[in-house]
């Protein structure tokens, strides 16, 4: 019995580290989306990049956990996930590298041409993993072509089907509503009304994608043959759906009120949800084959050896706190709003 309450908790761990780094690195993405729309000037995108300045690379670091949680705890799963997409997990890890390089080398050189390369690059490098993950995990709980041996038989273009691309879609306007939401909290001025406004003009299309991507899950799910496979409940998916969708619609009036805090808050719930309800789908599958429900891979199948996933979970309850701990008093001291009268002209 605790062989199996050990894989279904780290599955579980697994969500709340996906959860936690899209919530995170989400308005990191959105701000780096946002960046040439909200800075007329080099003096308003450093306000922009510097909002984000001491806590992107650390939110970088759930990713990090979760794929390496990911590779110890359910190895099959992570073998097979990065085998059959490796090419939009490259293409993630490349935009993530080029621009985290952009973040630290834009500040060497004051001529313009310098500063704007490196701003184009925060943008692309910004906008590529917004949308890939969206339809990594789309495809991920729509299911992918998986023979006996958990061999991945498709192709890229397999990938980019429509429920994937409207998952991606959902995914890069969420992220960049999340974004506005932020910089109109943390910064002043002319950036954060410049954010607000962008905020709100997407809100809209936000919450149709979204809605759109959330209510074809909940069919697709229903429509499925549940059978033996152990799913969650199809209330509890519509229960937490509907979260998400209610967070994203009181988004709306937020933001026309002005009230960009709470609207953080909005965007923020909604990403945690929708998370949410994409986990609790594939539960207690984590790699569904659309070849046979046979060849699946699952929470059992995919783990590693109980004795692993004893240790991992002892460590896990040990350092997990202290990084939370950690980051927690990271945002607490760069709590305020970041204004152009802080920053020097030339620097």
């Amino acid at each position: 019995m605790i062989e199996t309450d050990l894989n279904s908790l780290w599955f579980l761990l697994i969500a709340v580290l996906w959860m936690g780094y899209f919530f995170l690195e989400g308005f990191d993405f959105g701000v780096g989306i946002l960046l040439p729309f909200v800075g007329r000037d080099d003096l308003d995108r450093r306000v922009a990049i510097r909002a984000i300045g001491p806590h992107w690379d650390g939110n970088e670091v759930w990713l990090i956990v979760a794929g390496g949680a990911t590779f110890a705890a359910f190895p099959e799963w992570y073998a097979t996930l990065f085998s059959g997409f490796y090419l939009p997990l490259f293409i993630v890890l490349v935009a993530l590298i080029i621009r985290g390089v952009a973040f630290e080398f834009r500040a060497k050189d004051r001529r313009p041409r310098w500063r704007a390369g490196w701003d184009a690059a925060i943008f692309v490098g910004s906008l590529l993993p917004s949308f890939l993950w969206g339809v990594a995990f789309a495809n991920i709980v729509r299911g992918v072509p998986i023979d006996a041996a958990g061999e991945y038989t498709g192709t890229l273009w397999t990938l980019l089907n429509p429920y994937a691309l409207l998952g991606g879609l959902a995914t890069l306007l969420l992220f960049t509503l999340h974004g506005g939401t932020f910089l109109g909290l943390k910064a002043a001025g002319p950036v954060a009304e410049r954010a607000h406004a962008a905020a709100a003009r997407l809100a809209l299309p936000t919450a149709l994608a979204a809605a759109g991507f959330l209510a074809w899950t909940l069919v697709r799910t229903a429509d499925a043959e549940r059978g033996d496979l152990g799913l969650l409940p199809l209330g509890a998916l519509i229960a937490v759906a509907a979260l998400a969708a209610a967070a994203i619609l009181a988004a709306l009036p937020l933001l026309r009120a002005e009230r960009d805090g709470w609207a953080f808050v909005t965007t923020g719930l909604t990403i945690v949800a929708a998370t949410l309800v994409l986990f609790m789908d594939l539960y207690p599958r984590v790699m569904p084959s659309s070849t046979s429900p046979a060849f699946s891979l699952d929470i059992y199948t995919a783990a590693s050896t109980p004795t692993t996933l004893r240790v991992m979970s002892v460590v896990a309850l040990i350092f997990v706190p202290l990084v939370l701990a950690y980051q927690a008093w990271s945002y607490w001291v760069f709590r305020k709003r970041i204004t152009r009268e802080q920053l020097s002209p030339s620097g």
